[in-house]
């Protein structure tokens, strides 16, 4: 049995016969409202979302890193742009496969902004009462924030937003790139954006599961509690000042026996890097790539499954490496971008 799938077995039964919905579209838009904030750390805020809604989605011991969307209020900002002057309404979106088509239709003054985050837990009560806790990126320098970390530096509970996400118990887990299959030993990888769907991959995965995460942060004070298997060590990596990947890549490299020197490069497109067994964003032949042999070395011995996400030049540069430099199976690799230096993401 992979790794992944000793991990169904924690799901959370309660009321979900009830609840569950094996057809019609998986995602649904659903209204969420702060139960607590909490700044966890100078670089975090956890915040709690419940709402009756939500007891319908979500699958307990099985989120790994599961996307979700969070629709923001449109806001107003001040006319210095330091801070927010107004927010308006949420807009009121259907549960069919249409929703995404109604809110771009909306004007772009009134239907908010739409970012994509994971969950770091997702908790079920004996009465079927869910709570999705989201661990929020807070920039707030002026100039530097988004609509996601200004929403999140003023949150207050009672404070709503829409999340579109994964209906309980359907049989498509779309959304989920953490697919380690049969490997023996996992590796996870990524700055502070990859955070919460790293520590929520350690701690759905099986007590006996064996493996590494390494996680980049700008302040030791960022480090986290993560209840995660007793044979995978995790190591956080503090960045200070620098830029991203300059203290992450080369504790990867020397972990994989490289003395490498990288210099990091984005790909010269629009889109972020998003590469994993079976999908490629850059539109490469996926079975042929997958079925191609790497190295004799690692063709032969390394069957490590790699995880890697966060800034998209970083994961780029990574990718380059493990798998055209050091030969690594493509098909033991998923490289995700999340998000790009000096640039503002959407959606």
């Amino acid at each position: 049995m992979s790794l992944s799938e000793q991990s169904l077995s924690k799901r959370v039964p309660s009321r979900r016969a009830a609840r569950t919905h094996r057809s019609g579209f998986p995602h649904r838009p659903v209204r969420a409202s702060v139960e607590s904030i909490t700044r966890v750390s100078p670089t975090f805020a956890r915040v709690v979302f419940v709402g009756p809604e939500l007891d319908e989605c979500g699958d307990p011991g099985a989120t790994f890193d599961q996307r979700i969307k969070l629709i923001f209020p449109a806001e107003r900002l001040a006319a210095d742009g330091s801070s927010v002057a107004e927010r308006g309404d949420l807009p009121v979106l259907s549960h069919s496969a249409d929703w995404y088509a109604e809110w771009l239709a909306l004007p772009e003054s009134t239907r908010g902004a739409m970012r994509t985050y994971s969950i770091r837990e997702l908790q079920v009560s004996p009465s079927g009462e869910t709570r999705f806790i989201v661990d929020f990126v807070l920039h707030l320098e002026p100039g530097k924030s988004g609509p996601a970390a200004r929403w999140a530096g003023t949150a207050q509970p009672g404070d709503e937003l829409l999340i579109v996400a994964p209906v309980r118990g359907h049989a498509d887990s779309a959304g989920i790139e953490f697919r380690p299959g049969d490997a023996p030993e996992v590796v996870l990888v990524g700055d502070e954006t990859a955070a919460p769907a790293i520590a929520r991959i350690l701690e759905d995965l099986p007590v006996t599961a064996r493996g590494i995460a390494w996680i980049e942060i700008p302040d030791r004070a960022d480090e986290l509690p993560i209840a995660a298997p007793a044979d995978c060590e995790v190591r956080w990596v503090v960045r200070g000042h620098e830029d991203h990947g300059t203290a992450l890549i080369p504790e990867l490299l020397a972990y994989l026996g490289e003395r490498t020197a990288l210099k990091i490069e984005d790909v010269a497109t629009e889109q972020l890097l998003w590469e994993t067994p079976v999908y490629s964003g850059l539109g490469e032949d996926v079975a042929a790539a997958s079925g191609a042999a790497g190295t004799a070395e690692h063709a032969a011995g390394d069957q490590r499954y790699f995880w890697i996400a966060g800034e998209s030049g970083v994961v780029t540069t990574l990718r380059r490496h493990l798998v055209r430099e050091l030969g690594i199976s493509r098909s033991q690799v998923a490289f995700m971008g999340y998000w790009r230096r000096g640039v503002a993401m959407k959606g």
